[in-house]
């Protein structure tokens, strides 16, 4: 699994031009799932979003985590992040989960994320068309590959 963790000041999600969802202080985090991705990655994943120490405290400094602030997340599937882009000029995404493996992977670091952080998480829709809005705090952008736990 690929996350790109963004610290926002508020964000939101726009799904298929109609429904709109947003966060204020918190992360938008982009998730690709990789055919690879198995439940270990889900939990060492979420463990490792929410105990990110990269929110400012009194002094300034990146010190904060997730449950300090009462932060909110704001989870954005996107299979793109598992593009090849070795050969040519065209996107492979063959690397990518299909839906039928992505979604409950999907479904499941939901429902962990939201058990760790005791809130609800809020999403997009997996497969839909998105317009992702957000104010990029700081800005911080972190990119976590569960390929590289060590």
């Amino acid at each position: 699994m690929i996350a790109v963790i963004q610290r926002v000041s508020k964000a939101s999600v726009t799904i298929n031009n109609k429904e709109s969802r947003e966060i204020k202080k918190g992360l938008v985090i982009l998730l690709g799932i990789a055919n690879q991705d198995k439940h270990e990655d889900i939990s060492w994943l979420c463990k490792k979003i929410i105990g990110l120490r990269i929110f400012n405290d009194d002094d300034g400094k990146m010190n904060l985590s997730m449950n300090d602030i009462d932060g909110e997340i704001l989870l954005i599937s996107q299979f793109t992040l598992h593009a090849s882009t070795k050969k040519g000029n065209r996107p492979s995404f063959i690397n990518a989960a299909k839906p039928d493996t992505a979604i409950p992977i999907y479904k499941e670091t939901i429902q962990t994320l939201s058990q760790i952080l005791k809130k609800e998480i809020v999403t997009g829709e997996f497969g839909a068309n998105m317009q992702v809005e957000l104010i990029n705090d700081g800005p911080v952008t972190i990119v976590i590959d569960t390929k590289n736990k060590v």
